[in-house]
């Protein structure tokens, strides 16, 4: 996989903030603060583990399957939450490669990018982690098109479980922690994607 020079990748990654187009106020300030953060020319990707520099780039792989109108949330080990699979961008990564790996690694799966987003991220935060090395992610979310019916091998190093939750509703989620942008995520997802005629809570 090709390693970007370090202005290429700092080129890559402010378009991919570029394209996302907010959908409320939360993701307009995330992304004001994404660009000023990009052309500041401070280092954008993690280059020691757990938390350094103390701001890096993330990624979430957001699954849908479109005839379930369903996305697949893992019980992510570490992180003590429901999370989508993804995580950090190595150094230099195009981010939209980092999504594609996660999803190697962490599902052995190799699905497209979802047709109503295309390669552009779908969504962007930035959030502080929980825990004891505690840090800020700034995330990409990218959309891919899956089947929920396919094979999947998750890494259990990483996951406790893997479900399918509807876009829909909260029928059928489990308890507990999840992302702080999930549920805007959701009403962008739900937006983009078109709302069904009842949404069930």
């Amino acid at each position: 996989m090709k390693v970007l020079t370090e202005d290429e990748a700092r080129c890559v990654v402010r378009e991919l903030v570029t394209a996302v187009t907010p959908h409320d106020r939360q993701e307009a300030a995330d992304q004001e603060w994404m660009l000023a953060w990009i052309d500041s020319g401070a280092p954008l990707f993690r280059t020691a583990k757990p938390a350094t520099p103390p701001q890096h780039l993330a990624v979430y792989a957001i699954l849908i399957d479109d005839p379930t109108r369903s996305i697949m949330i893992v019980d992510h080990r570490l992180a003590q939450a429901w999370l989508m699979p993804g995580g950090h961008v190595d150094d230099q990564e195009d981010p939209r490669a980092s999504a594609v790996r996660e999803l190697a690694e962490e599902l052995r799966i190799a699905p497209g990018f979802h047709p109503a987003f295309g390669d552009a991220p779908c969504f962007l935060t930035v959030t502080q982690t929980r825990g004891v090395d505690s840090h800020t992610d700034v995330t990409l979310w990218f959309a891919f098109q899956a089947d929920r019916d396919a094979a999947i091998v998750p890494d259990e190093r990483e996951f406790a479980q893997v479900r399918w939750v509807p876009i829909d509703g909260r029928q059928g989620w489990p308890h507990g922690v999840f992302d702080p942008g999930l549920e805007r995520f959701l009403d962008k997802l739900r937006t983009r994607l078109g709302r069904t005629p009842a949404v069930v809570g």
